[in-house]
């Protein structure tokens, strides 16, 4: 099981949108990186920001990757939250577009194409929710 945020969770993420008919179909206007940006929360047990890369095209992720901020802050939409705001997103507590508007979660780009693919962003959501993760702050 992937530790949440890793690496190979997100190598898992990427498989599992890319095994996705449903993202596949939602997504078929969709063009343009994202990073989603895991704000480090100590007491947590994330002591770094972790700064995870996607590259989407038309219904597949050509590439998701471990970034440093300065490339993934270069993605056409930007998307930062506590560590802990993620862990709402992914256990189904927070609907990212509401969130978004409300400023729960932080977004660098155009929120209007993101309005637009509320249903590709619902089927991403749902799909990051799937993966089977052990989360840093399990246990504590």
């Amino acid at each position: 099981m992937a530790v949440y945020p890793s690496e190979e969770w997100l190598q898992a993420y990427k498989d599992a949108i890319n095994m996705s008919a449903e993202f596949r179909i939602a997504a078929t206007d969709w063009e343009g990186d994202v990073t989603f940006v895991i704000e480090a929360e100590p007491d947590k047990g994330l002591h770094l920001d972790v700064w995870h890369w996607l590259d989407l095209a038309r219904g597949i992720c050509r590439q998701a990757r471990t970034v440093s901020p300065d490339e993934g802050d270069r993605a056409a939409f930007v998307v930062r939250a506590p560590y802990s705001r993620w862990r709402e997103v992914l256990g189904g507590r927070l609907e990212p577009t509401k969130a978004m508007v409300q400023g729960k979660l932080r977004l660098k780009g155009d929120l209007k194409k993101i309005d637009q693919n509320k249903k590709a962003v619902a089927v991403l959501v749902s799909l990051a929710a799937r993966i089977p993760a052990e989360f840093v702050d399990e246990g504590r």
